[in-house]
């Protein structure tokens, strides 16, 4: 039977989403001449291919966040106080378009976008309401914020600071990837060296003021969402990782110092099994980066630790309930992939920010998995299988041909610039459309199983009002602070950003003299100018 597995012809097999084709059945021929050991080994223990702790869930179940925000502070604080009374564990930040992109709630481009797709944050008045009757060194909180996250997490230092909190006991994570904001969203400001320049005195920062906090958060899942391959995600993800490592050792920091706080975020897709498997293979494959690459001895710089969020992109606005279900076998994939913290999406999120109800539902799916399922009550229990193993091997195996071509171009930075990435992302978007539209991937009530009438779910509405309040409020916090303390401020963040020392303490001095987001960005825009796109044909 192994011979026949070695020569049968494979053409006709189904395939998973990178395209790996599935054979009927696996043996352990299928794994001849690999050294277990050396390849997975067990839990606790490098490659970290079975987890990067011993324990996994058996010592504490992963942290079971719901990435909320929307309108303005009030409105998001309410929405926090909900879910950390119906057991979440962890906060998850969204901001709002113009808080992403460095613009003040009155700015003229921000018309109409002030919390629509999170909320609005301008100041620290706007963080404080924002945290109201949050205790900062009792929950762990993530902040999704890249292109301004030097800013938001001065904003968070600076709250918890009024609330006489010690900053040394924050626990989150603030995203700061930037690389992915040029890949696949466009939520960028500065030209990319001048971005990788925050990202790193960030690193160098926090390692002193907040050490235990996780400076960043390299993001597959904006990749996979733009339409990614479960290996390019995993390709691109650690691509990133790999540059922003250089640029930390090229800026003076020690591996040892930095990498351990190093985090990532990856995408939970449908295609259950090979998702566990990407999980591991990722895991593998940084332990080996890091180590031989990068040369790190201490064992917790080889550690890939990561979140996982459930795929918006594979929810339907048609028969939307199908959605829960979806997301159930997401989780269920990232739990047995060894997710260090989880989001589960909610069920109405095609069509509109999350009621309280499909927010309650979705963390409900992770209590359910977590308390009832069994699946935490072992560690890796895929380990051994010989499918599981060789879809491991396999994209770890595709994964690193991608990192070899991306080397050649000159490294993850120069791949962007010259749209490598880009185009290998929208090709593999485009063959998946192209396979959805005639029919030979199957989309489960929309191109197949549909029905006429669908069913109608509330709508969470944004107060139109918000706008014109959030308004107001700037325009008041401006006209009242010590303007002489503020234009200090900033001239200090702008001096800072000339002489290239490191922007952050002038950036907390700043937000804590009341300067906006918008204002401190444009202090630094003045100096790194605003990157521009390259038409790539």
């Amino acid at each position: 039977m192994a011979n026949r597995a070695k020569v049968r012809d494979t053409s006709a097999d189904p395939q998973t989403s990178s395209h790996i084709p599935i054979r009927d059945v696996y043996t352990e021929a299928d794994l001849a001449g690999w050294d277990y050991d050396q390849q997975v080994g067990y839990p606790g223990d490098p490659p970290y291919t079975r987890g990067v702790q011993p324990t996994v869930y058996r010592g504490r179940l992963w942290t079971m966040r719901q990435y909320a925000g929307m309108g303005g502070a009030e409105e998001s604080n309410k929405r926090y106080k909900y879910l950390l009374a119906h057991g979440t564990t962890g906060l998850s930040v969204a901001f709002d378009l113009p808080t992403q992109i460095g613009l003040d709630s009155d700015h003229a481009l921000a018309a109409a976008e002030v919390g629509k797709v999170g909320v609005a944050i301008d100041s620290i008045e706007d963080m404080e309401r924002l945290f109201d009757g949050i205790d900062l060194t009792k929950i762990s909180t993530s902040m999704t914020i890249n292109a301004t996250a030097p800013i938001l997490l001065a904003l968070y230092i600076a709250v918890a600071r009024q609330k006489n909190a010690d900053v040394k006991k924050l626990s989150g994570t603030v995203q700061n990837d930037v690389l992915k904001e040029y890949i696949s969203r466009g939520t960028y400001i500065y030209p990319i060296d001048r971005a990788m320049r925050l990202v790193t005195d960030l690193f160098a920062w926090a390692n002193t003021n907040v050490p235990e906090w996780n400076t960043i958060s390299v993001s597959g899942y904006h990749m996979r969402e733009a339409g990614a391959t479960a290996v390019q995600e995993v390709a691109f993800t650690l691509g990133n990782g790999i540059a922003y490592v250089q640029a930390a050792l090229d800026a003076g920091l020690d591996v040892d110092v930095f990498a351990p706080r190093i985090s990532f975020f990856f995408n939970a897709h449908s295609n259950f099994l090979e998702e566990v498997a990407k999980f591991r293979a990722a895991r593998r494959m940084w332990a080996r980066i890091m180590k031989e690459k990068f040369g790190a001895k201490n064992p917790r710089s080889w550690m890939l630790r990561f979140h996982t969020q459930t795929a918006g992109s594979t929810l339907t606005a048609q028969q939307p309930e199908n959605n829960i279900v979806r997301t159930a076998i997401q989780a269920m994939a990232a739990v047995l992939g060894g997710t260090q913290s989880l989001h589960t999406n909610s069920f109405d999120e095609a069509l509109t920010l999350p009621t309280e109800q499909a927010a309650r539902i979705a963390l409900r799916t992770q209590q359910i998995v977590a308390f009832e399922s069994g699946a935490p009550n072992t560690i890796d229990p895929f380990a051994g299988s010989y499918f599981i193993e060789s879809l491991t091997n396999e994209i770890e195996k595709s994964a690193a041909q991608y990192l070899e071509k991306i080397s050649a171009l000159g490294g993850m930075l120069k791949a962007i610039e010259r749209g490598f990435v880009q185009q290998e992302i929208q090709n593999a978007a485009y063959e998946y459309q192209k396979a959805v539209e005639t029919g030979e991937a199957t989309v489960v009530g929309v191109n197949r199983f549909a029905r006429e009438s669908e069913t109608q779910v509330p709508i969470q509405r944004i107060d139109e009002s918000l706008e014109r309040r959030q308004i107001e409020r700037l325009r008041a916090l401006r006209a009242n602070r010590d303007t002489t303390k503020w234009k200090e401020a900033i001239d200090a963040v702008r001096n800072a950003a000339n002489s290239g020392e490191n922007v952050m303490p002038r950036i907390v001095t700043a937000v804590e003299a009341y300067a906006t987001v918008g204002e401190i960005s444009d202090a630094m825009r003045g100096v790194f100018g605003e990157y521009q796109e390259a038409v790539v044909i």
